[in-house]
């Protein structure tokens, strides 16, 4: 068994990684304002589009994710296009507007506490910061008053969490190896996974223990004093 990950060990750290839904942010929290925004919107519009093709693709991206599917975009569009009877044109722009840009505005919002001063921390001490996100994510960082040094989205690899794929590009743009690396994220099944595979040390943001997996319930833990975080 990997000992614990702790405060010391951050000396041998240069590229701290970053999953973004639900580690950077409150998940929950942003759901429940897109879910009053996107009924409101589907009672004066009358149309249930929206609900229906989102519900749908979501359980598809998990079903691809899990089954590793390559190239898993045109994938996921043309399966959820048969199975909502619509075209890959409208599923496309349901998509974009419900999930890319309409949540933006609550971002910032949503913020979990002591993230702005982590990623200030981690500059003020010289770590290179990358983002890996299963969705694009340099909008979303901007909306949060974030920047990261390398963002690595799946769709730029063409795979999903947990492939490690693109943890392997995030280091490889950073120049640096799995032991140099420590990768945040919130699932174990997903960003767990991808960090064991990739070699990587994994910390998961959490209020409850998760098997093998060390987690942490706020970004105050003692874990990241180093950083300044009392």
């Amino acid at each position: 068994m990997t000992a614990p990950f702790t405060a010391a060990d951050w000396a041998d750290i240069r590229l701290v990684a970053f999953d973004v839904d639900g580690t950077l942010y409150r998940q929950r929290s942003l759901r429940l304002k897109m879910a009053r925004e996107i009924l409101l919107h589907t009672i004066m519009k009358r149309d249930l589009d929206a609900i229906r093709i989102l519900g749908v693709y979501r359980r598809i991206r998990e079903r691809l994710a899990d089954e590793e599917v390559p190239d898993f975009d045109r994938q996921l569009i043309a399966e959820t296009a048969r199975a909502t009877s619509r075209s890959p044109d409208r599923v496309l722009a349901i998509v974009s507007e419900w999930i890319a840009e309409r949540p933006l505005p609550h971002l910032r919002g949503c913020l979990y506490a002591g993230v702005s001063q982590l990623f200030d921390g981690l500059r003020r001490e010289g770590k290179t910061i990358g983002i890996l996100s299963d969705y694009p994510a340099t909008a979303k960082l901007a909306a949060m008053g974030l920047a990261a040094d390398h963002v690595i989205a799946a769709g730029d690899v063409g795979m999903l969490k947990p492939n490690p794929k693109g943890l392997q590009l995030l280091m490889s743009a950073a120049n640096v190896g799995p032991r140099e690396t420590v990768l945040i994220g919130d699932r174990a099944e997903r960003d767990g996974r991808a960090g064991q595979r990739a070699g990587v040390r994994t910390l998961i943001r959490s209020s409850k223990p998760i098997g093998s997996y060390q987690t942490f319930a706020t970004f105050y833990d003692p874990l990241f004093a180093p950083f300044g975080q009392v």
